[in-house]
């Protein structure tokens, strides 16, 4: 509507960031990290051969830079297990899938508005469209399902879901990962697998979803 080359939004409190292109398609996160993270590689920025990212990061991120020689640090879900990782490890660039960047060189906490500025840089170094520049990988096909549980820490240990888990790693292989976790905040069972194969990822969450129990939810 505008023939804006790039759009910005940050959330209310400005700690993420997350970029629309020309042509009105969503930049989150995983995206971001790859660009700033090749960018700050080739200037020799990055304080350490690597990011730290979440478990929810897409698998396609990891990829990314393991073809740059970058490794792909994962920590539970939340910007103050990625800081202390950075922190602990000694790396300078890490964040989330939902738009926060955590970069040590310029702050100590996710900053949409610094990321946004490193993301421009990139932008401007490239010297192509953002739909060219911030589509650094194509993302493997990920499902998350949420499952109502009365005790999630019952339902993660009932013999019927690890055996759920164990069948649908096997059968993902190297090809795809399963993280089923419960939430911090509410009585869910948060059940995600990605893979190269959108089908077989969907199959595999469903069995897992099957498998937990909730007659008490």
């Amino acid at each position: 509507e505008m023939r804006a080359d790039i759009g910005i939004a940050l959330d209310g409190d400005a700690d993420r960031v997350i970029l629309v292109d020309e042509r009105g398609h969503v930049v989150d996160g995983d995206q971001l990290l790859a660009v700033i993270a090749q960018s700050w590689k080739e200037d020799g920025r990055l304080a350490k051969p690597g990011v730290v990212a979440t478990v929810m990061s897409n698998l396609g991120l990891e990829r990314f830079l393991d073809a740059r020689g970058l490794r792909l640090i994962r920590t539970q879900v939340g910007d103050r297990y990625v800081l202390e990782r950075v922190r602990a490890d000694g790396f300078n660039l890490g964040g989330e899938q939902s738009g926060h960047v955590i970069m040590t060189d310029h702050a100590t906490t996710g900053d949409g508005l610094v990321a946004a500025l490193q993301a421009l840089a990139a932008l401007v170094k490239s010297g192509k469209p953002a739909s060219k520049t911030f589509r650094a990988f194509e993302p493997v096909p990920q499902l998350l399902k949420n499952v109502r549980v009365a005790d999630a820490n019952a339902a993660l240990e009932a013999k019927a879901v690890l055996s759920a888990i164990a069948a649908g790693e096997k059968r993902l292989g190297k090809a795809g990962r399963i993280l089923v976790r419960k939430s911090g905040t509410e009585p869910l069972i948060r059940v995600m697998a990605e893979g190269d194969d959108s089908e077989l990822v969907r199959h595999v969450v469903d069995q897992i979803v099957e498998a937990i129990p909730r007659q008490a939810a």
